[in-house]
């Protein structure tokens, strides 16, 4: 036994020293994840028990920085038992500051994605007025962007400046302030520009989630607002990608702006001796025998008029912009259907003005004397006769 112990010892001494510690540090990170795998695979399993949503996720949220402070833990502790130079611990303190300073940053980054999706939780979109929810929805989710950005950019200046010569590059930006400084703050100026949009869209909120508008002239739905861009939903299920200054600087319609209630309006044409009032009375009944109509407004009115016929506005309201392009179209096929079948008259027609001529031969369309003029060329020629008479 003591052969074996003096030999392993004879072999730990000729070994190199990076060997041992990395050897050392590997052994104290498989054992840091196990004992942390353990333990949260207990509480994730008590907390599902218990049906606590809240707790179960933080828990979740915070799964991988526990891990990652495990392993910081870890090698502290194992470092400490290994061969370690001077060289080599002032690279492993500096090393450990900036995984600290990642852990910090890491935290706090959960720390606001916890908090923006418990508020959440409470919120409800699938609903039909949904105005107040779409409203917080966006406001949380650029506002946990931007600090997240905030945090993240605030973690890498701190981890930068732990190297002695970023800190001497930045203290000599600070008080130069001159031509290094103003190339920074320009390279900087469309994260800059971008994250005060955000936040001013997240303040006066032109623009929410699910927001019905016309951007380009194509109509859509705000689908994702992120800290650098808007994503449209099209009609067609395109995607419209808009940077967050279009909808700051640019004019655009949000249909949805109070109220995620619309009213549509469908065009119709008949013609002049149309019955407007049964059309009216129709569109009623029509729009009481669907769900899509809200049961607010319903209208009918004479709108234009032009050379041949007619024109019909329907205006019908609908709770959302998806159930007013549909109540539309549906109002529009009832009412084509009922004018062709039962006022068929109604329909536009053009009116010709057409002259039959029944004798169209040459002799009937040249003009004829007159009954005057017939009584004088008789009268001519009786004269002539009587004058020959005499001559002979």
């Amino acid at each position: 036994m003591n052969m074996w112990i003096s030999y392993v010892s004879s072999l730990i001494d000729g070994t190199p020293s990076w060997i041992i510690l990395a050897a050392i540090a590997a052994v104290a990170i498989v054992v840091a994840l196990a004992i942390h795998r353990l333990v949260f695979f207990l509480l994730e399993r008590r907390l599902r028990n218990a049906d606590s949503f809240a707790w179960l996720l933080i828990l979740r949220k915070t799964k991988g920085p526990a891990a990652f402070a495990a392993v910081m833990v870890a090698l502290s502790l194992a470092l400490q038992l290994g061969p370690i130079s001077g060289s080599a611990a002032d690279a492993l303190t500096r090393l450990m500051q900036v995984a600290f300073i990642a852990l910090v940053t890491w935290v706090a980054i959960v720390t606001a994605d916890i908090f923006g999706s418990i508020y959440l939780r409470r919120l409800r979109l699938d609903v039909e007025d949904n105005l107040l929810a779409r409203k917080h929805v966006t406001q949380i989710r650029i506002l946990k962007r931007a600090l997240v950005t905030i945090i993240g950019l605030i973690g890498v200046a701190s981890a930068l400046m732990t190297f002695d010569q970023v800190r001497q590059l930045g203290v000599s930006l600070f008080a130069s302030a001159g031509v290094a400084g103003l190339a920074v703050g320009l390279a900087a100026r469309p994260l800059l520009t971008s994250l005060i949009a955000g936040v001013q869209i997240a303040i006066t909120q032109p623009i929410r989630i699910q927001d019905a508008v016309i951007v380009e002239g194509e109509y859509g739905t705000i689908e994702e607002i992120t800290s650098t861009y808007v994503v449209v939903q099209l009609w067609d299920w395109r995607r419209m990608i808009l940077p967050l200054n279009y909808f700051i600087e640019k004019p655009f319609q949000n249909w949805t702006r109070d109220t995620s209630s619309l009213i549509g309006a469908v065009m119709i044409y008949v013609d002049y001796c149309a019955d407007v009032g049964a059309i009216r009375r129709k569109l009623e009944e029509i729009v009481k025998t669907t769900p899509l109509w809200d049961g607010r407004v319903v209208n009918l009115q004479v709108s234009d008029a032009t050379e041949v016929s007619i024109q019909l506005r329907a205006l019908v309201s609908a709770r959302s912009a998806p159930a007013a392009w549909d109540l539309r179209c549906f109002v529009r096929e009832a009412l084509i259907a009922f004018i062709g079948s039962e006022l068929a008259p109604s329909l536009p027609r053009g009116r010709r003005q057409l002259i039959d001529h029944l004798n169209s031969d040459e002799a009937s369309l040249a003009p004829r004397p007159s009954s005057s003029a017939n009584a004088g060329i008789g009268n001519e020629k009786e004269g002539r006769t009587a004058e020959a008479a005499r001559q002979r």
